[in-house]
This record gives C-alpha cells, structure tokens and sequence, in this order.
C-alpha cells in the first residue's frame, strides 16, 4: 500500500516533488514524464473537442495534498485551485487527523434521480395509479435504454411518483427514476433514459411532457465522513488545544444559528471539494447545486459539518453532503490533466472518490475553522500579500520562498522590507549586492500619446525601482536582469535589443574600450508601461560613472537615457527618461524645449497599479497613433488637446489631495486614450474591476496595447488590490 505521507513536500521544487511521487508509487513513470514536459495539460486541439468555439486552453495551478487515510486507506488529493492557503490547509489537517486514525467515509447508496414532469393531467390521482401498476413495465423499459449499463451492474433501480402543485394551483406529476449510474457522473446517460421512457409516463397520466431531465441535488447519494481530532494537537499560536477545540465548536453552532454565518462556512468546505472535482474531471457546477440545495433541504439554510466534543475531550467532526461523481466517461479521455489526477488520488470506483471527496471537504473546513478561531483568517489573507509583495520587488524564484517567509516572519508587510530582506538573501552569494546607482519607474497619470506632440504629461516616480551593480570585467561585458531571466555576455560589436543600449551609453561616456560585469535588479516587470527601460538605462549610466569616476550631471544623463529611449520606442515622449533620472512628481511638456515642472506632494497618493498578461510595446503603440493622426490631424489634435487640459487641472487637484475631482479626470482620461485605440480588452476589464472594487478612478498608463493600469483608491487601497490580484494581476503599490 502507497504511503501518501511525504514529508517537507512544499520544500521541493516542481521536478523533485514529480520524483518524489514517482518514487512512492503515486505517478507512473510516463505520468512523472508527462508532468516533467507539460503534456498532462490539455491542447488547444483537444479542448476544441470537447466544448464549441475553443480559442484557447486557461490554466490553473495543479497541485497535491499529501497525508490523507480515509478507511484506513492512503491516498494523495490532486486540487486545481488558484488559492494558496487551501492545499496546505488540506495537507496539515490531514495530516494531524491521521495520529487519530484519518477519515472514516460511507455512502449507502449512490443513485441520480432522473425527472419526468407531466402537466395537463386531468386526475392526478388516477394518473398515480397507473404509473404505480406499471412500475415493474416501466423499470423493464428504462433498463432497455441502457443494457450495458445493467451488465456493468448499474441500471435504473426504482421508480417514485409525487404529485406537485405550480404557483397558480395547476396539479403537475413528478416521476423520479431513481439510476445507479455506477463510475460514471452519469448525466447524458440518465438524460438518455429520461427522453426514452417520457412519452410512456406521459401517456399512463393522460398528459403531455413537460421537461425530461436529471436532478442535480444527488439526496439519494449522500456521503458521510467523519474524523476525530486529539485536543491536544489542536494547540497554536499561544491557544491551548482545548480553547481552540471550544471555540471550532462554537463556531459551528454559530452556523447552526445563523444562515449568513452558514453560507461562508460551506464555502470553506467547497473550497477542497471543488478544487478535488475539477483535478479529476468531475462537475463541480452540479456539486456545488446538489450541495447547497441539500444544505437548504430543510426549508432553512444549514451548515453540512457538525463540529461537537467526545466524551474523552477530543474534537469530532462530521460531514453529510449529496456526491455523484465518476470514474469513467465524461471529459476523463478528452483531458489528459483529469485522467492523471484522478490516477494520483489512487481510487478504485466512483464511490471511492465520493467519500475522499467527503473527506477533502470535512478537512477544509476543519482547517479554516481552525484559522479563524486561532489567529484570525486575515493571517492568511496577509501571507497572500506578502508573497505578492515579494513578486513585485523582482525576487528570482530561488529566492522566492524564503523571502516571503521572512517577511511574514518580520512583521512588517511592507515594499521596502520586502526589498531589504532581498538584499539581505541574495548577499549570501558571490553578486555583490550594494548597488552602485539607482533609478526611479513611472506612471503617468495624464499625457500618454498627447506628449510626443508637444502636450503636457503629468507623471508620477517610482522611486528606486531599478537599482545597478557595475564591476570592471577584464574578456566581455556581460548583463543580468535576474528578475527578467537575463544573464549573458553582451555582443557589444553587433548589439541588438538591450545590448544595443549598452553599447550606445559605453558609446557616449567614451569607455567602448572597457568590459563590465553589469547586475541590474528592477522592480518593474518588462514591457508593462512602467518605464523599466529608461530607468535601467538611467541607472546604467550612473553606474559605469561610479566606477570609472565620470562626473555627469544629471542634464547629460537624461540626454543618453534619451538616445537609448530612441532605440527601444523609436519616437519616444522623453517622459519616461526624465523622470527616471530626476524621480520627481512633474508636469513634463516637450514641444522642442523640455520644459519640466516638479510638484510639491504633501503625501504619496494612494495609487495601485496593476500589470496585465500582455506585454505593451511603446514603440508599436506610437507608431499606431502616429499612422491615425496623419489619417486625421484635426480629430486626433483635439483629442490631444483635451488630454493637455486634462494633465494642467490633474496637477492642480493632485497637490490639493482632491482625488475625487483626479479620479473623475482618470476615468475621462482613459476615455480618449479608448477612442485612440490604444486600449485593449484586457486593460478595459482591469480599469472595471478596480472601479467595481471602489477606487474612484481608474486608466491605462503608458503606451497602451497591453502593459498596465493605475487606480486611484483613496480608503480602499487593499480591496482594490486585493480584487486585481485574486483576477491574477500583478500589482505594485505606490503609496506605502
């Protein structure tokens, strides 16, 4: 029998946890193969198999639970879910329940009601009759829809008839045939047996047919487990085992009491549940319908677990929830992703997979509970932030994790800590990590487009967000970006791309002659808007001064930023450069004369940004609008000219801190940066989610075409956050 206790499996990486169940009898050695090179996932090909108008595949993380014993039996849970803090919740419930013997799980039966509704039945009670003395007939002919259904020892197994009646008081007939679908879900197949024996039931009552389908509360397909936890082990956090053991009970009855409280506690249960199904390709769109209309089945909505105390002062849980999940059929050989995570859980029926899926549920809910009255859920809610923290100061993912749990351990989820814990790791290797220059991103607030022609650009710094460590190299010059996946050495004879940029600043300090070893780490991810190329071309510049001792004011370091811009965007604004190099809120207006204007801010507005999937190239953005404005100057120097009025009066309602009035000209902002067609889906339904989550305004910033979004969030600054980083986004904070 597999152990599925694997113990530090979080520690591993990807490769070495895929070894790890390999090497413990839980994947095949093709499975293992499989994951290593990513053909578990399904193809664009197949998916247009399976559902209609296919564009694409949409992915999830795929990840195990280890520790689970359900009926003295080991199994690993598979769980396709974009949260966190749900698989190690399920892995230390799990494995705290098993030092008092796991999950104990039992279905007494498992049949899906297929509904057949009669309408126009002139005696109800007649029509009852003759449906009861056909039933044995009637069984015969639904069984004849599905012989091999019989052979593999299912079949339509009873037949029950209730009369109802609708809103206006017209009797209606229910027939239920009642399907012991076996390892299938077993939806088509009841659906099919529905259609056939229809016209018959409706002919017994004398009525015509008004719908022929399944049931999704699955009532006579209910699973129960239950699980027993030490009081003892349920210590943590400065709680004794008993308190916590109370107050998990207090908390239950909580949900007895009050349906509000109900609703997220059964939540929490779905939250394994679900994450189970979709791993194995079952429906967890019909699960979740059985399980909430079972939970309402008594007219009042209740919780599925009961949490109560043993005699003998342990903790006793129980669940009883409606599971008609299968084994075979369905998506299973269409999506190789669910075939292999159902092969992971090590189940031999559908029955099975019902009562560990009973289990994964009983075990969430355990867990968050246990969150909740231990230490408050918000604490897991704060180590999403500050893993999202630790992205967004570029931490290499070999750094990741401990970065992150030093800043929880710090207690201060904050930007800058989360950049001093960096430098703090990653000088524990051979890189020297005291950065001989620094530079500011930007954002800007009002002016994209309308700046290449000579408007005003309101823009914002993002101070230090690239910072350089320049040391002489005696054969090449070399460049590493690690947070952008960049480390080579530098053809600085042939350059292209960045390297061309390198070799025009070595070009205009008059150093071609000189080699560098150059380590650039920034903060700003690539091609989002951000200013990420000026900033390092910036920080470059100040770099290679430090160590070949150039005094350059910061004039001329502006001026090459400037020349590197060319090369990236072709017809740059200049406002990118500029307030890299001066890091400085401004009002920037170049129309032949650089004209800049600092601004005095008495506090950082509250201003959240968010980075979309697709990259933004300014350079084709430019060009675009430049095409368009040719085609029409008239039409494209108005909406120029309102963008220019827009960044004079912004500037005035951003030092008086009236972010109502600056999120009102954000959103009118964003508007004509539309009608450029500069916008894109994505960027529209980012600007949407932050306004729906309260910031008073929200645009584009940057060239457009993808990149990123700001939000002005006076108040709401996390739920804003909060709800573009649970849509996947990545997000920066400016105001900390």
């Amino acid at each position: 029998m597999n152990d599925s206790r694997i113990a530090g499996l979080y520690k591993l990486t990807v490769a070495e946890r895929i070894e790890a169940l390999r090497q413990n009898g839980w994947l095949s050695r093709a499975d293992a193969d499989r994951l290593r090179d990513g053909r578990q996932v399904l193809s664009s090909a197949a998916a247009d198999k399976i559902i209609e108008n296919v564009v694409g595949v949409f992915g999830l993380p795929f990840s195990i639970a280890p520790n689970f014993q359900v009926n003295d039996r080991d199994h690993m849970v598979p769980l396709v879910v974009e949260e966190p803090s749900i698989v190690a919740a399920l892995s230390g419930a799990a494995r705290l329940a098993r030092t008092s013997g796991g999950f104990h799980a039992s279905c007494d039966e498992s049949l899906l009601a297929g509904q057949v509704y009669v309408r126009g039945v002139a005696d109800p009670g007649a029509a009852m009759q003759a449906l009861q003395a056909e039933k044995s007939a009637l069984l015969d002919a639904a069984n004849e829809v599905h012989p091999r259904l019989i052979a593999r020892g299912g079949g339509v197994r009873d037949l029950e008839v209730r009369r109802l009646e609708l809103p206006d008081g017209v009797p209606l007939i229910r027939v239920h045939l009642l399907v012991d679908t076996v390892d299938a879900m077993g939806a088509n197949l009841v659906n099919t047996i529905c259609e056939a024996i229809a016209p018959t039931i409706a002919g017994l009552c004398q009525g015509d047919v008004s719908l022929r389908i399944l049931s999704n509360l699955a009532d006579r397909s209910v699973v129960t487990a239950g699980v027993r936890y030490r009081s003892g082990g349920l210590a943590g956090n400065g709680f004794e085992g008993e308190a916590v053991r109370d107050a998990i009970v207090m908390a239950s009855n909580i949900a007895l009491a009050d349906p509000h409280r109900a609703a997220t506690h059964n939540k929490g249960i779905m939250n394994g549940i679900d994450a189970l199904a979709v791993a194995t390709g079952n429906d967890w769109r019909a699960i979740e319908a059985g399980a909430h209309a079972f939970a309402a089945a008594s007219g009042r909505y209740m919780p599925l677990t009961q949490w109560s105390v043993s005699a003998d002062g342990d903790l006793l849980g129980e669940i009883a929830i409606p599971l008609k999940v299968g084994t075979v059929g369905g998506t299973l050989h269409a999506n190789p992703a669910a075939a292999l995570g159902l092969a992971v859980t090590g189940v031999k029926s559908a029955n099975e997979l019902a009562q560990l899926m009973a289990a994964v549920g009983l075990a969430q809910n355990f867990a968050a509970l246990r969150a909740l009255v231990s230490g408050g859920i918000q604490q897991g809610h704060m180590r999403l932030h500050a893993r999202s923290l630790v992205a967004a100061v570029g931490t290499p993912d070999e750094y990741f994790d401990d970065v992150a749990a030093r800043l929880i351990e710090s207690g201060e989820i904050k930007r800058w800590k989360a950049k001093e814990i960096l430098a703090e790791v990653t000088g524990t290797t051979t890189r020297p990590t005291a950065p001989n220059a620094t530079a500011a991103g930007k954002v800007i607030l009002f002016g994209e487009h309308a700046a290449v022609y000579g408007r005003h650009a309101l823009a914002l710094p993002i101070p230090d967000a690239v910072s350089v460590v320049v040391e002489p190299a005696e054969a090449t010059t070399s460049l590493t970006i690690p947070g952008w996946g960049i480390a080579e050495k530098l053809d600085l004879e042939h350059p292209e791309g960045i390297a061309a940029a390198i070799a025009l600043i070595l070009q205009q300090l008059d150093v071609r002659g000189a080699n560098f070893s150059i380590t650039v780490n920034s903060d700003l991810p690539r091609a989002m808007g951000l200013g990420s190329s000026a900033a390092i071309a910036v920080a470059v510049t100040r770099a290679i001064c430090d160590v070949m001792r150039l005094p350059l004011d910061n004039e001329r370091i502006n001026a090459i930023a400037f020349e590197c811009e060319k090369l990236a965007h072709g017809t740059p604004s200049g406002v990118d450069n500029t307030i890299s190099t001066y890091a400085e809120p401004m009002l920037f207006r170049n129309d032949g004369n650089l004209q800049i204007e600092p601004l005095t801010l008495t506090e950082s507005p509250p201003i959240v940004v968010a980075c979309s999937s697709e990259v933004g190239l300014t350079s084709e953005q430019v060009a675009g609008v430049r095409s368009r404005y040719e085609r029409a100057p008239q039409r494209y120097n108005a909406l120029f000219d309102e963008i220019d009025s827009i960044s004079l009066a912004g500037a005035k309602s951003l030092q008086a801190r009236d972010y109502e009035e600056l999120g009102m000209a954000m959103n009118i902002c964003h508007g004509l940066l539309n009608a450029m067609g500069v916008s894109t889906p994505e960027l529209e339904l980012m600007v949407n989610l932050a306004r729906s989550a309260g910031a008073v305004g929200a645009k584009l910033t940057g060239g457009g075409g993808g990149g990123s979004i700001i939000a002005l969030c006076p108040g709401v600054m996390e739920s804003v956050r909060s709800a573009l980083h649970q849509a996947g986004y990545k997000t920066l904070v400016l105001q900390q």
